[in-house]
This record gives C-alpha cells, structure tokens and sequence, in this order.
C-alpha cells in the first residue's frame, strides 16, 4: 500500500482541480459567486478525510493500482461529507464548524457586517448554507462520473454513492422527526438512525466502493459493508459522547449544542429509563441553557449510567466489527489496517 500521505495528497489535488475549475466557472457568472465557491472550498480544509482514506485502504489492499481513480472516487465520498454537514448545520441551526464559522456563519457574519439585523443575517447565512450543500452535493456525482473505469464499475459505484445519500437523507429525517417527540425514542430506533446517518455514507459505501474499483468480489465487498456498519455505528456513539463529554478545543464543536437541542441520543434513551430522567428532562432541550445546567446534566448522565452504557455499547460494536475482519476473504493485510480504524475511532477524544 502505499503511503498514506501519497493518498492524501493525491485526493486534496483531485479536489484543488475540482474547486479551481468551479470558481472558475462561477467567475464568470458573479464575483459573489465565486465567493461562495471559495468559502465551500476553505470549508473542506482541515478535515481528517477519513472517508477518501477508507475508499484507498480498500482499493490498495484489493490490489487496485489505479491511484487517480481511486482518489476521485474518495474525493466524491469527501464532497458528500461536505454537503452533509453543511446541510446538517442548517438544520441544527449551527454557525460553528471545526472552531470556526462555518459556510452559514461566515454568511450571517457578513451580514451582521453589512448592518443588517440579526434575524436577516441568520436567515442569509442559513439561505447561503442551502445553496453550497447543494453544489457540493452535485460535485459529488460529478466527480464520480470522472472515474476512469469500466462503465458497469462505475454504474455500480454510482448506485454506492446515491445509497449512501438515500440512507443518510432518511436517517436524518428521523433524526429531525425525533426531535418534536415527546419523551425519547426506543434504543433500537436511535441505532437505526445512526447507522442511516452516519455509518452507511462514512464507512460501509466507502469500503464497498473501494472493494468494487479494486474488482474484488461480492464476498469481500459484503464483509466489509458489514464491518463498515457496526464500527459506523460505534464511530456515531463515540461522537454523541464528545458531544456532551469532549474537549471543545480538540473536538472543534460546542459541548453544549446537544443538551440544548435535546438531541435524542443513546444516553438520552438510557437515561429516560432511569430514576434521573424527570430531572434531565426539565434541563435539556432549553435554548437559553447556562453552563451551569449544562454541568447538571452531565453529572445526572454520568449517575444514571448512561454515560457508561454509551462508552460499553461502542465497544461492543467495535468488537461485533473486527470480528468481520477474521474471515477469509478479506487480506491479513487489509485486516490490519481496518483494526487501527477501530482502535482511532473508539478511542478518540481519550
């Protein structure tokens, strides 16, 4: 395999050329145009860019040799990560991405600047957010369709691609329909949503489209999908923790947003079983939540055992994933490689 700066590399210049010939493109049209294209473009900088990582592991250890391929076929995963969280922020209503202003708040910035009134600003910066999730979203099948293959990879590789923005559009609008719920869902369902949302655009399609572009068989390419679901969900579980629990300057989002969401987690679902959720419920969920409150709710979390539940409950998911990793047709060397993706995605934040 080689090394993995190499990939890196080589997906950041597949994405240069893809950002420079878009602004060139929006050059023509408007000078605010191209603003944006270069506000979408400085707001895929700084990602771990996991996800063409995990599309040129698979591809590597399957035997594929073809690095430019394989790097466009992670640089669309990347822009499809891209235009989630772009869109995700919308929805949650977040500014804030990575400890900095995100698309929407460099936008809400602007025109707070401008001396518009706040409520103007926020709808600006949420309009602006729309519109850049959408071109990064159309990039992605774009890119795709650059990959240089056999036209049956690639329509298998675009039907990866749209499953996986099938899945995560649906896990999300559980994700919002859980919000105008009374009470907190079953554990069963918020796993679901997770693996929608998360796990299938994050982990399983990257790894299948690897196998797929390394013309591995179906065999592999299953055992992976498979792996790429339970270390998805526990890669989801490990977040929901940082999100209450993490560091904000090494995670770069706010420890607070979900507990003034009410964002129904697995530790909201554990904790509305226990004797603690009367009290947690009349504290989340509050938009003008003071840290102090935030600092309550975390202790209730910690006493009723959800937080402990959560962190076993990753673990078992990573152990259910690796042990996908022992069959036959997936390479020892592959194997291996995956078994650290384990360990980096359970242990952050630690």
């Amino acid at each position: 395999m080689p090394d993995e700066r190499i990939g890196h590399q080589q997906v950041d210049r597949v994405l240069d050329g893809f950002f420079t010939a878009a602004k060139e493109r929006a050059e023509r049209i408007s000078p605010s145009y191209l603003s944006l294209w270069e506000t979408l473009e400085k707001s895929t900088v700084g990602g771990k860019r996991l996800r063409p990582q995990i599309v040129m592991t698979a591809y590597t250890h399957l035997g594929g040799t073809d690095l430019e391929a394989a790097a466009r076929v992670g640089a669309a995963f990347e822009l499809l990560h891209t235009a989630l969280i772009v869109h995700d922020d919308v929805i949650d209503l977040d500014f804030v991405r990575r400890g900095q202003d995100n698309v929407s708040g460099v936008y809400r910035r602007m025109a707070e600047t401008a001396g518009e009134p706040a409520e103007v600003a926020r709808h600006r910066g949420l309009s602006v957010g729309i519109i850049a999730g959408d071109l990064a979203l159309t990039g992605a099948f774009r890119m795709l369709d650059s990959v240089s293959t056999d036209p049956m990879t690639r329509e298998i590789l675009a039907g990866i691609l749209d499953e996986a923005v099938f899945a995560s559009a649906g896990g999300e609008l559980i994700d919002v329909d859980f919000s105008f719920a009374a009470g907190s869902p079953p554990l069963a369902e918020i796993l679901d949503m997770e693996r929608l949302k998360t796990a299938v655009y994050s982990f399983e399609a990257p790894l299948r489209a690897g196998a797929v572009l390394a013309g591995a068989g179906t065999e592999v390419a299953s055992a992976l999908g498979r792996f790429g679901r339970d270390i998805g969900i526990a890669y989801q579980l490990v977040d929901d923790l940082l999100g209450v629990f993490g560091n904000e300057s090494a995670t770069g989002k706010s420890s607070m947003g979900d507990l003034r969401e009410g964002k129904r987690t697995v530790l909201i679902a554990y904790a509305a079983q226990t004797a603690g959720w009367p009290e947690l419920s009349g504290i989340i969920g509050r938009p003008d939540m003071a840290p102090e409150d935030a600092d309550r709710a975390r202790r209730i979390l910690v006493d009723c055992g959800a937080r402990q539940y959560a962190q076993d409950l990753a673990a078992n998911f990573a152990s259910s994933a690796r042990s996908y990793l022992e069959c036959a047709e997936v390479p020892a060397g592959l194997a291996a490689v995956l078994d650290d993706v384990v360990s980096a995605s359970v242990n952050r934040g630690r």
